[in-house]
C-alpha cells in the first residue's frame, strides 16, 4: 500500500521566527519528521501550499478535493491547520471523492519542544490503513467521522459531535 500525503500548511508546518516573534512559514517539516519517526511506509508527498487555516478559502478547498480526485492512490493523508480541519473535511465528504482520507494537524508546530504533530501524524498513519472509506480527522490519540467533528477551542482539543 501506498499513501499519498498532501501537505497544505497549518500550524503542524510552522516554524517560530525569533526576529519577528511569531509564527510562520518557511518549508515543510513532514519529511523530516516522518524519518524521525522511522515511518516504514512507502509514501507520496505532494506540497500543495504552506497556508494558516484561517487563510483558507472555498478555492483552496477545491484544489485539495482535485489533488484527491487526481491522486493515482486510494489512501490519503492531508495535514492541514486545526482551526478549520473540521470544515474542510466536510467539504471534502460532500464531494464524496470514494477514497479513505484522514486530517491531521498540530495545536503545537513540530519545530516546537512537546509538538503533537509527530503523534498526530503517526495516528493519521495508522487511520488511513485501517479505517474504510470516507473522510475522518486524526487527532489526540482518536479518529472522528469528519462529518461529526469539532475543535473544543477552550480545550485545545478534538471532539465528537453528538
Amino acid at each position: 500500500m501506498r499513501i499519498h500525503v498532501i501537505l497544505t500548511g497549518g500550524t503542524i508546518d510552522k516554524l517560530y521566527n525569533p526576529l519577528k516573534g511569531e509564527l510562520g512559514f518557511s518549508q515543510t517539516h513532514i519529511p523530516a519528521a516522518l524519518e524521525q519517526g522511522r515511518c516504514g511506509v512507502e509514501l507520496e508527498i505532494q506540497q500543495l501550499c504552506l497556508k494558516d487555516s484561517l487563510d483558507m478559502t472555498d478555492d483552496d478547498r477545491e484544489q485539495i478535493l482535485e489533488a484527491c480526485r487526481n491522486s493515482a492512490h486510494q489512501h490519503l493523508i492531508i495535514t492541514h491547520g486545526t482551526d478549520t480541519m473540521a470544515e474542510t473535511a466536510r467539504y471534502l465528504i460532500a464531494a464524496n471523492p470514494n477514497k479513505t482520507i484522514v486530517l491531521t494537524g498540530a495545536m503545537i508546530p513540530l519545530s516546537v519542544n512537546q509538538s503533537d504533530g509527530l503523534f498526530n501524524l503517526g495516528s493519521a498513519l495508522v487511520a488511513v490503513q485501517c479505517m474504510p472509506v470516507g473522510v475522518y480527522i486524526a487527532m489526540n490519540g482518536r479518529v472522528f467521522n469528519g462529518a461529526q467533528v469539532t475543535k473544543n477551542r477552550a480545550l485545545g482539543v478534538f471532539e465528537a459531535l453528538h
